[in-house]
């Protein structure tokens, strides 16, 4: 009976949001500029054209696009669309692609995205400028933001500027342009596939804005994701990000966290930040290295340092965590779906990864085509659920107005992760066992609740014992 309450739970909610859809494609004109409001209960979803259809193109994802809104996603962040260098272009393995002998084999390696080479122009790879325009438009017509993957510490080495403008570029004593240092060791990274910017040259951070001006003011994106944002001067942002707001609301989301260079003066100057500590913790309690005390400390104290209005995005996956460190399987293994879960209940703004919503299992390739079967499966009937709670819930609100977050304690604290969130009379409990063993335990909480996945009543009482299975978790609404 279970099952078949989810299903038809998951039914109902493709049905409302095909309504939505309808009434937000006859009514373009409605289409409102981002807000604060809109972040508050915002999903947003890493796309990752090249990989996403067999295709690789703008306009396959263009058709998926309503599937995206079925799920609660707010806010599409677009891998960078730039055409990529031929220069030094990297190869899986590492290499340099123009070292592969055989023809064939050479022209499957696509490069990296974040080798830039024209901050105005799209990859021919993914299809024209007018298909991009159209993905916009379609996802305004739903209500939809759409955001991109912009590269401000460097550029491939096919770049426009590198011919005219060597002097955009850092460069060693012999003069030589170099590829980019690790600000940790001082030496480079080894990405020798770009080449590092001078922010010293005031005429480079100019052309750069204007690049960046280009995309909102012409072809009406509505944000940046900042590559690395703590690799560029904090002034460049101050006048940028001004200029930008200027002419409309934007989001701004910042690779970061408060252990980067920057620190929170940088993360402030943005709407939302990486949450990447919480990851790592994350997967560390799904091995088993740390609890569920751990991870309830975790966000005490990303509250209290952060602030209720620095936003953090909570994620299982992204195009990094996926290609170098593992799949979610992989991470997560049995954990994964309580994780998920978390993303959405905690304070936050949760991310989805191409893929991850069809049970994506294997680390898409970086420098080449690779894509993944569109499997609807147990994930895809989590994020449905997860994405009516956030759009839904006043409770799981993020930002300076979002929901409040209470820790509530039971007799299993280190086994069992529990808090309540709140806001103008919306509540919701979540309860979630972060372990590998059955727990049984006891809490001092009162009422009758609803469970999210079925509606069904579940009364909680301080008198009863209440028993879990390994990862297993209960939303419950008041």
């Amino acid at each position: 009976m279970k099952k078949i309450s989810i299903i038809l739970i998951s039914v109902l909610l493709l049905l409302t949001c095909k309504n939505q859809t309808s009434t937000a494609e006859s009514s373009e004109f409605q289409f409102k500029p981002i807000s604060d409001a809109v972040l508050e209960t915002a999903v947003i979803y890493e796309a990752n054209i090249r990989q996403y259809s067999e295709s690789g193109t703008f306009s396959d994802f263009t058709k998926d696009i309503p599937n995206l809104k079925q799920l609660g996603v707010k806010v599409i962040w677009l891998m960078p669309i730039f055409p990529i260098s031929e220069t030094k272009r990297k190869a899986t393995g590492g290499e340099f692609a123009s070292l592969i002998e055989d023809e064939t084999e050479r022209e499957k390696m696509l490069g990296s995205y974040y080798a830039v080479t024209d901050f105005t122009k799209v990859n021919p790879e993914f299809g024209t400028l007018e298909d991009f325009k159209f993905l916009v438009k379609k996802a305004h017509s739903l209500g939809m933001y759409i955001i991109l993957d912009w590269v401000p510490g460097h550029t491939g080495w096919d770049h426009v500027w590198m011919e005219d403008n060597s002097d955009f570029y850092l460069k060693n004593k012999k003069g030589e342009i170099i590829d980019p240092i690790d600000f940790r060791t001082g030496k480079s990274f080894g990405w020798t596939d770009v080449a590092d910017l001078n922010y010293d040259n005031l005429e480079m951070q100019e052309a750069l804005g204007k690049a960046m001006f280009y995309w909102v003011k012409e072809i009406n994106i509505d944000g940046y994701r900042i590559d690395q944002a703590y690799a560029v001067p904090q002034a460049f942002y101050d006048k940028t990000f001004k200029a930008l707001r200027e002419i409309k609301s934007i989001f701004l989301l910042a690779e970061t966290d408060i252990y980067h260079p920057g620190g929170l003066g940088l993360i402030s100057k943005f709407d939302a930040s990486y949450d990447w500590p919480g990851h790592s913790l994350s997967k560390d309690v799904a091995k088993g290295v740390k609890s569920a005390n751990d991870f309830a400390r975790h966000i005490d104290f990303t509250l209290k340092r952060y602030g209720k209005e620095n936003i953090l995005v909570n994620f299982v996956s992204n195009h990094d965590e996926n290609s170098w460190n593992g799949t979610i399987k992989e991470s997560y293994g049995p954990a994964s779906h309580v994780f998920m879960a978390l993303n959405y209940t905690t304070p936050g703004m949760p991310l989805i990864y191409s893929g991850q919503e069809y049970d994506l299992n294997k680390r898409l390739r970086f420098f080449e085509k690779d894509s993944f079967p569109k499997n609807t499966g147990k994930t895809m009937e989590l994020l449905l659920q997860l994405g009516a709670l956030k759009n839904n819930h006043k409770a799981l609100a993020s930002g300076k107005n979002g929901g409040s977050y209470k820790r509530l304690l039971n007799t299993k604290n280190n086994q069992v992760f529990s808090f309540e969130r709140g806001k103008e009379g919306d509540t919701l409990v979540v309860i979630a066992n972060l372990s590998k063993d059955y727990a049984q335990f006891t809490m001092p909480l009162e009422g009758m609740f609803r469970r999210y996945e079925d509606y069904k009543p579940k009364r909680l009482s301080a008198s009863y014992q209440y028993d879990m299975k390994p990862w297993e978790f209960w939303i419950l609404i008041k």
